[in-house]
């Protein structure tokens, strides 16, 4: 049976970030995901975590300037540096937290630019980022995003998220899979999710239209979660849906996985 992560970043919103851990674990989750930790030290969120029994599934390395727009820096020529110490502080937030993925969000790319200067530093980024996270006991993965929720990311496809991938030749880089994203950019869930497998490290989910809950759109979760589970799939699959209403009103779809 598939095993759920809430995103605290989408869900418990009408709480402080911290109070949506022990608003997770009194629902009945038992590993959270969110954006970015930086607001608060790394011992705070280890603590956080601890004291509810949660795993911490996933998050991102620093994005740039999120408020600005900023969408990552991995595939950024001239941001190397910032992103590699990014990385770096990344690790140490995943060590206390004792989580084994981190996220390295490729960036926004200049309409009309040449994608492959880009890709070159995406590569090489990666390299890096996955050398480093692996003498930390840690792993990246990266997260194809829909251009309509993020017109211009780097990263639209799951094709091209393997290239990369590929490209890269580190046994350290896996592949973010995401439902919602990806039924908006290509559909086809199953059959894609069936082909690479082996290179899937985390998924996550939403329903379309309205990225809210599963039930409230198009997407046949019940019979992707059967099908996951035949897959072989075993890792966490993360909650990044906005509730229609509220979390705990949205979360009839999920409370016999919980109670499992």
């Amino acid at each position: 049976m598939p095993k759920f992560a809430a995103n605290l970043s989408f869900m418990f919103q009408d709480i402080g970030f911290l109070e949506r851990f022990d608003a997770a674990a009194r629902a009945g989750f038992k590993a959270v995901e969110f954006l970015f930790p930086y607001d608060h030290p790394p011992e705070t969120i280890a603590e956080r975590l601890q004291r509810n029994g949660l795993s911490l599934a996933l998050f991102n390395t620093v994005a740039g300037d999120w408020a600005g727009g900023e969408r990552g820096l991995a595939a950024l020529p001239g941001r190397e540096q910032e992103f590699r110490d990014g990385v770096d502080l990344a690790i140490r937030y995943a060590t206390a937290a004792k989580c084994p993925l981190v996220h390295t969000m490729a960036g926004l790319w200049p309409e009309g630019r040449d994608q492959a200067e880009g890709e070159r530093v995406y590569i090489d980024n990666l390299r890096w980022a996955a050398d480093r996270a692996a003498a930390a006991g840690l792993t990246a993965v990266i997260e194809p995003i829909n251009t309509r929720d993020i017109p211009g990311f780097y990263l639209n496809r799951t094709q091209q998220a393997i290239d990369i991938i590929a490209a890269v030749d580190s046994d350290n880089v896996w592949l973010q899979y995401d439902i919602y994203h990806m039924q908006i950019m290509e559909g086809d869930l199953a059959p894609t999710m069936q082909k690479h497998r082996k290179q899937i490290a985390h998924i996550q989910l939403a329903d379309n239209p309205g990225r809210n809950e599963p039930g409230t759109g198009e997407i046949n979760y019940p019979f992707l979660f059967g099908f996951i589970d035949r897959l072989g799939y075993d890792g966490w699959i993360g909650c990044e849906y906005k509730p229609k209403t509220t979390t705990l009103d949205g979360l009839g779809w999920i409370r016999p996985h919980l109670r499992a």
